[in-house]
């Protein structure tokens, strides 16, 4: 695999995190969307990936194994993308699990903290339904509570109550998210590389610090085409992506109805497509199917 002859998007989510579309039903849409290569990207999970991969017929668009890895250190958040790894490898599974650990602990006690801070209470079948999902978070939570009013918007629900608690340091490490794909035969790549936690923006000296330090750990790639990004920024990603001979990929963050991102939308036009390359060649032959 070494060149693009069509559309991609290589970051998007599923149920099996915070999308609102099955395996089965992303699958459907991609291949409506008429895109050339896809990959699932779920949080912290594999799950979707094995779904949809048993899914895959020979006229299917080319897809790649993915996951996303939300990380934490003493330098601040940052998601930690992974591409074309063996699902079933053990040093992904490992960390996959410590993720998911996290992400439960998070549902339990965010739960808590909106009974005894605000009042805000669900009937039990409604939190075991929850807790019974493969991977819950935010959006899931915020649901719950337009259902039940709560809040008014997703907006809200995570702005002004949920984010109003602070966790300690309960997060993958960057470090054994990125090993942890390599060790599995994967290419590991910074998500949205200018956004950090919340509002956040990464910039300039900042943002080459950051990059310099994740590459230390073994990062080969940069998100430089994404949905959220301006020209500019794209512009300050591509140039670190040069400078350091880093690969660069594209990706929606599509999620469904819970963000208003079109699948597919990522600013990469095909004019610019070969910027990829160096991408496909990091890959290898790990996609299903051929571009």
């Amino acid at each position: 695999m070494t060149s693009l002859t069509g559309r991609i998007d290589l970051h998007m989510h599923t149920t099996v995190s915070d999308g609102t579309d099955s395996p089965e039903g992303i699958l459907d849409k991609v291949r409506s969307a008429g895109l050339a290569l896809f990959s699932v990207t779920d949080h912290d999970a594999v799950k979707g990936c094995r779904i949809i991969q048993a899914l895959l017929t020979p006229d299917d668009p080319a897809f790649l194994t993915g996951v996303e890895f939300s990380c934490k250190d003493e330098e601040g958040k940052c998601h930690i993308l992974g591409y074309g790894f063996d699902p079933e490898a053990e040093p992904i599974c490992r960390v996959v699990e410590k993720g998911h650990n996290f992400r439960m602990n998070k549902v339990r006690l965010r739960l808590d903290f909106l009974k005894e801070r605000f009042g805000f209470d669900f009937p039990r079948e409604e939190i075991r339904a929850l807790l019974a999902r493969d991977n819950p978070g935010k959006p899931h939570i915020g649901n719950l509570m337009m259902k039940y009013g709560y809040a008014r918007s997703m907006d809200e629900a995570i702005k002004d109550y949920m984010d109003q608690m602070h966790f300690r340091n309960e997060y993958v490490r960057p470090e054994e998210a990125i090993r942890g794909i390599l060790a599995s035969g994967g290419v590991p790549v910074l998500a949205h590389p200018c956004y950090g936690s919340g509002d956040e923006l990464i910039l300039g000296a900042a943002l080459e610090s950051r990059v310099r330090r994740l590459m230390d750990f073994g990062l080969r790639g940069l998100e430089a085409y994404y949905s959220g990004f301006s020209s500019k920024l794209r512009a300050q990603v591509l140039s670190l992506a040069e400078r350091f001979s880093l690969c660069v990929t594209a990706g929606s963050d599509y999620h469904g109805t819970n963000k208003l991102i079109a699948l597919g939308d990522t600013g990469l036009d095909r004019e610019n497509a070969r910027i990829l390359n160096a991408f496909f060649e990091e890959i290898g032959n790990s996609a299903h199917g051929s571009i």
